[in-house]
């Protein structure tokens, strides 16, 4: 059982930057970051194996970092230039499985999941 608890969240000005943390009871293979706002599906944004592979949605790409620190086993997400349309209670999820990056489309292939932390981005 892998236990998650996220940090990091607020309320930001669009343009603004937040980092996200999520510490982990133990270093698990896939680590990744979903969010879901009211009335919207949950969306997956980013995963990161423990080699550090990552992957993207496009919505975030070039906007927002994964990073882990696996002797720590905290995940992290920098998010930059957030837009209004970022606000969602963002969530840290994890599974043991062998396909980390591709799995972030799926929430339903993660087993275990943080309680979410609230970011708010005003225009």
């Amino acid at each position: 059982q892998v236990q998650l608890m996220e940090s990091g969240g607020g309320s930001v000005q669009a343009g603004g930057s937040l980092t996200l943390s999520c510490a982990a009871s133990e270093n698990a293979y896939c680590l990744a970051w979903f969010r879901q706002a009211p009335r919207k599906e949950r969306e997956g944004i980013a995963a990161i194996n423990r080699l550090s592979g990552t992957s993207y949605t496009d919505s975030v790409k070039g906007r927002f970092t994964i990073s882990r620190d696996n002797a720590k086993n905290i995940l992290y997400l920098q998010m930059n230039n957030l837009k209004p349309e970022d606000t969602a209670m963002y969530y840290c999820a994890a599974h043991k499985r062998p396909d980390c990056v591709g799995s972030v489309r799926t929430p339903s292939l993660f087993d275990f999941w943080g309680q979410g932390t609230q970011v708010t981005v005003s225009s």
